[in-house]
């Protein structure tokens, strides 16, 4: 199946990003499609991710990451298990003004987040090739965010000493889970469950904003 032209993605990005009330200047607009491309052609080798059409990726991808957007803190930002770069590296991209380290363990995703910054640009980004558990931090968060990672008390345990405060932990899910969040250690000064509306995505999605004030 031949992959679309560059403009129907920019076109599908574009859309995407309207509905998001996202506002893109062309740099940030390129920067995205870059990375898309990137993902796509270091995917065939690599398998950094199932999903393998560019046309889906914009969606299962660009869109999803940038959903949480509005929740982020000001500070910077833990990209906790981010893959790909996923959802770090579009937010990075769209958020410049913030600092964001994208931390995980597989070491050919951590190359490939690691070109992607530097083809990209990227100043405000710091790639991480660690487990959580030795990750060796020089500073604390107000914002740690994953995508589908673990359960939210695994995560919590695993991330609570490198938390500012105040600091929000996001946490991105597809079916709602308010099991996970029963007798939460530390106990969290407020749980919020929002359920996030991706453009040109059906399914499920929502997003456990845990905060420490």
């Amino acid at each position: 199946m031949p992959e679309p032209a560059a403009n129907a993605l920019g076109e599908r990005l574009d859309r995407g990003l309207a509905l998001l009330g996202l506002n893109s200047d062309p740099a940030q607009r390129k920067r995205l499609l870059v990375f898309l491309g990137l993902l796509a052609r270091w995917n065939r080798a690599y398998n950094l991710t199932a999903v393998r059409d560019p046309w889906e990726m914009v969606p299962r991808h660009l869109l999803d990451s940038l959903a949480v957007a509005p929740y982020l803190g000001q500070g910077p930002v833990l990209d906790l298990g981010t893959g790909p770069g996923l959802p770090g590296l579009p937010l990075a991209v769209m958020v410049p003004e913030q600092a964001f380290v994208l931390l995980d363990s597989n070491g050919k995703k951590v190359r490939f987040v690691r070109q992607a910054v530097m083809e990209l640009g990227l100043t405000n980004v710091s790639v991480v090739h660690a487990r959580i558990e030795s990750y060796q931090w020089d500073r604390k968060f107000a914002t740690i965010v994953s995508r589908a990672m673990a359960t939210v008390p695994e995560i919590l345990g695993a991330v609570a000493g490198l938390m500012a405060r105040p600091a929000r932990l996001l946490l991105m899910k597809g079916r709602r889970t308010d099991a996970e969040l029963k007798d939460l250690e530390p106990p969290p000064d407020a749980v919020e469950v929002h359920p996030l509306r991706v453009p040109l995505l059906e399914g499920e999605r929502h997003l456990i904003q845990i905060r420490f004030d």
